[in-house]
C-alpha cells in the first residue's frame, strides 16, 4: 500500500480563489466559515502523492498552483492517466458520491501547492444546502461530459487527430488566426492522458504537422489556421470546434 507524502503544512495562504469558485459561491457562510478555519495549504514536491485509489475519502483539495495526475495503476504497473488537474480546480471533491472511496490515485505532476479541506464537513453542507448540492451534480454531470468525450475521441480519432484536438483546446475557443500555444505541461504526459505510448505520440506529432502545418518547439506550439486544425480535427468527431464547454455563455 502506498502512503500519502509528508509534506507540511505551510501558513500563507490565501483562499480567495477557493471561495470565488461556484460551489463555495453556493455555500451559505455559517459553512463556508468552518471550512475556512478547517483548511490547510500544502506543497506537495512533484511526484508526492495526495491521494490513494481505494482509500478511504478524509480530505479533497484546491489546486492553487502546479499539476496533479489523476490515474489508476495496473497489475503490472502501467499507469492509465485519467487526467491533468490544475490550478484553480478540485480533486477528490465527489468522492463521497462514489461510496466515499478515492476512485484513482494523484501525484503532483509538478510542484505543486493545494488547499486540503475535510470530506466530511463539504458531505455535511451540501446535506443540508440544495443550491451547493445542484452545483454540485452540475460538477459530476461536466466530468462525465468530458469523460464521454474523451471515450469517443479514442474510439473515432487516429491518434493524429487526438493530438490535434487537445492542441485545439488549448487555443480556448478562439476562432480563426495564427495562434501560439503554450502546452500546458510535458509531452510525456500529453501521451499518457491520451492514451498513447510516447514513440506513438511523436509519430502521430510528425503526421499532425504534415496536415495541418502545426509546428512544435520545445514547449510551444504555433497553429497558423486553426480552420485548417479543426477541420482535420473534427472530421472524426461528433462536435465541431469550438466545443460547447470552450464558448462562454451568453448573458441575457
Amino acid at each position: 500500500m502506498f502512503k500519502l507524502n509528508s509534506s507540511q503544512p505551510e501558513t500563507t495562504c490565501d483562499r480567495r480563489a477557493l471561495f470565488e469558485t461556484p460551489l463555495f459561491q453556493a455555500l451559505p457562510q455559517k459553512y463556508t466559515g468552518v471550512l475556512n478555519a478547517a483548511c490547510t495549504q500544502i506543497s506537495f514536491r512533484k511526484n508526492e502523492t495526495l491521494m490513494v485509489q481505494n482509500d478511504p475519502a478524509d480530505w479533497f483539495y484546491f489546486i492553487l498552483s502546479g499539476w496533479v495526475k489523476l490515474y489508476r495503476e495496473t497489475q503490472d504497473g502501467n499507469e492509465a492517466v485519467v487526467e491533468l488537474v490544475g490550478t484553480n480546480s478540485f480533486i477528490g471533491e465527489n468522492a463521497f458520491l462514489e461510496g466515499s472511496m478515492y476512485a484513482s490515485d494523484a501525484t503532483a505532476a509538478e510542484d505543486t501547492v493545494a488547499l486540503r479541506l475535510p470530506c466530511s464537513l463539504l458531505r455535511e453542507a451540501i446535506a443540508n444546502c440544495h443550491g451547493a448540492a445542484n452545483v454540485m451534480l452540475q460538477m459530476y454531470a461536466n466530468k462525465h461530459q468530458r469523460l464521454t468525450r474523451e471515450l469517443e475521441s479514442l474510439k473515432l480519432q487516429g491518434t493524429p487527430q487526438r493530438i490535434g484536438c487537445f492542441l485545439l483546446r488549448e487555443c480556448k475557443g478562439k476562432p480563426a488566426g495564427n495562434l501560439a500555444v503554450k502546452l500546458p505541461y510535458g509531452k510525456s504526459l500529453i501521451a499518457a492522458q491520451l492514451g498513447m505510448q510516447g514513440e506513438t505520440f511523436s509519430r502521430a506529432l510528425a503526421k499532425l504537422k504534415k496536415a495541418t502545418d502545426v509546428t512544435v518547439k520545445g514547449g510551444q506550439v504555433c497553429v497558423p489556421n486553426i480552420t485548417k486544425l479543426a477541420e482535420f480535427v473534427c472530421a472524426g468527431c461528433s462536435n465541431e470546434y469550438p466545443c460547447k464547454d470552450l464558448v462562454p455563455p451568453k448573458h441575457l
